[in-house]
């Protein structure tokens, strides 16, 4: 028997315009968009909330909060990966990349530690169906770090890796250009003396020299090889940002600046930036505001980062506040990470695609998320 719900009496988001009507779905994709409203008895009544495509997550670390949720603290990674998907679902998003870091500035942390138990406990948990949303991988490679290149390796043979970003922290440059504040974070989250931390600015950069330059030229090599999107992280310079689009990267993700970010516009790469930046008028660390960026039509990706519900928030904050139509706020959150990430299955409300679905109710000042459904399956 064939599988059929009705979603009726719905605001339904497509790519072009706000249709009120009746949505078919029949083996997990969508059937049928119409503008009648379905009195049928199995029929799911909206009430007039909004239906939106299932939010596409390109780079949150909320995973690593839960593996760390305080200093010092280990939670058992299958009950940290079980918990961050509940967290993942309930924020709307039916498909996220979890964004594992390769290589950290500060040699014992726990990203280093944790890495590869991660990414064993999203294989595990997604081979036993314990997971709703659908979590795929994005690599995120320090240049810099001595063994990145011998992780990544080993990694991205798994078909879960669907995109991979390069980073450079070395200290004084893009993000941490001012030492000063540098200093003043990693010496706060993990507890550095000064003398420790002027030995790892020291090494870092001796790091960066012997390292960098090779780390990159490989792993864009094994991208291209595996047709992998690639991602550059905290360009603060137009330099920057021409280096990437002269090897190939199509996203320049978090710019710092108002120049790398209407640089990364003039070479066509996709612009992706924090939606908590967005939602809180300015970045914590100083970087250029998503605001600003935003009104100058220099965003094409909002990310939740580590906020998962900031998508839903933020998406909104963009039509009300910064004047998008809502058809173009929600393709931030869906259609445009759906083309960067090269599935063409999903990522907007039209004929064919993937049943991804949320339910919205808009409840001033926010927009209340009331069910998350992946492949018809209801979720949340």
């Amino acid at each position: 028997m064939t599988r059929e719900i009705l979603f009726t009496n719905a605001k339904m988001i497509t790519p072009a315009e706000i249709i009120q009507g009746t949505l078919c779905v029949k083996e997990g994709d969508i059937a049928d968009i119409d503008s009648s409203v379905s009195h049928l008895p199995s029929r799911i009544d909206l009430e007039g909330d909004y239906l939106l495509p299932g939010f596409i997550e390109l780079h949150t670390d909320h995973l690593e909060n839960h593996v760390v949720p305080r200093p010092g603290v280990r939670w058992p990674s299958m009950a940290a990966i079980l918990s961050h998907d509940a967290a993942i679902v309930s924020a709307g998003i039916t498909t996220v990349f979890d964004a594992l870091a390769i290589g950290d500035l500060v040699e014992n942390s726990t990203r280093n530690r944790d890495l590869l138990d991660m990414v064993e406990a999203v294989r595990t948990a997604r081979e036993k169906g314990l997971l709703r949303a659908e979590h795929l991988m994005h690599l995120r490679c320090e240049v810099g770090y001595p063994h990145t290149l011998e992780i990544f390796e080993e990694l991205v043979e798994s078909s879960l890796v669907r995109l991979v970003s390069l980073m450079d922290h070395t200290p004084g440059q893009r993000q941490f250009t001012n030492l000063k504040k540098m200093s003043h974070y990693y010496q706060g989250k993990y507890g550095l003396t000064d003398e420790e931390m002027k030995k790892l600015i020291f090494t870092r950069q001796k790091n960066q020299k012997e390292f960098a330059s090779r780390h990159r030229k490989e792993i864009l090599k094994r991208c291209k090889e595996r047709r992998l999107p690639i991602a550059s992280h905290d360009d603060t310079t137009s330099d920057h940002v021409a280096e990437a689009a002269s090897e190939g990267i199509v996203l320049c993700e978090f710019p710092t600046t108002l120049e790398a970010a209407q640089a990364a516009r003039v070479f066509g790469l996709n612009i992706l930036l924090g939606a908590p930046n967005l939602i809180l008028g300015g970045s914590h660390s100083g970087n250029v505001s998503v605001r600003e960026l935003g009104r100058r039509g220099l965003l094409d990706i909002l990310s939740s980062d580590y906020i998962p519900s900031s998508l839903i928030h933020g998406v909104f904050l963009l039509h009300q506040e910064l004047g998008f139509p809502l058809p173009e706020a929600i393709a931030t959150v869906t259609l445009h990470p759906a083309r960067i990430a090269n599935l063409k299955d999903r990522g907007s409300i039209e004929i064919g695609k993937r049943a991804d679905l949320i339910r919205v109710r808009w409840d001033p000042p926010l927009p209340v998320i009331k069910n998350v459904w992946r492949e018809g399956k209801l979720i949340f």
